[in-house]
């Protein structure tokens, strides 16, 4: 389950806008309240924690974050810069590997998006956004 205290502002989360699901960024949080300020690509609006929920990471949303994939014997890379993220697998995100410069981890589960970014920034310094969802 996703908490509020688990977000960062520039995180990419899906949520339950009055019966409409949308993906948004969260702009603040309130973990007093457990509330988040989202981005719903229409407007900034607090959400209750209930209504805030993690996207599975997935080819998809690597692409969707600017990361390129090249196949090798050994399974599937993603890169962005030097950034990397390989699969064993093929399609199997529940095993995963990444790793920028000496810093690498390994991963026996699949991670969300929100997660990610965050290993992302811990990781480069540098955070990790969507073009298209850059200047929100």
């Amino acid at each position: 389950m996703l908490t509020i205290h688990s977000l960062k502002p520039g995180d990419i989360v899906r949520l339950n806008d009055e019966g409409i699901i949308r993906e948004g960024t969260v702009v603040e949080t309130n973990t007093v309240q457990h509330l988040a300020m989202i981005h719903n690509g229409i407007q900034e609006f607090w959400f209750r924690d209930e209504d805030i929920h993690a996207i599975p990471l997935d080819e998809e949303q690597l692409i969707k974050l600017g990361f390129i994939r090249q196949d090798d014997d050994a399974g599937v890379r993603y890169l962005r810069d030097s950034f990397r993220v390989h699969l064993p697998e093929k399609g199997n995100f529940s095993n995963i590997e990444m790793w920028w410069r000496e810093d690498r981890r390994h991963f026996h589960h699949q991670l969300a998006v929100h997660e990610f970014q965050n290993m992302y920034l811990d990781m480069t310094k540098v955070s990790l956004n969507r073009p298209e969802l850059a200047d929100i």
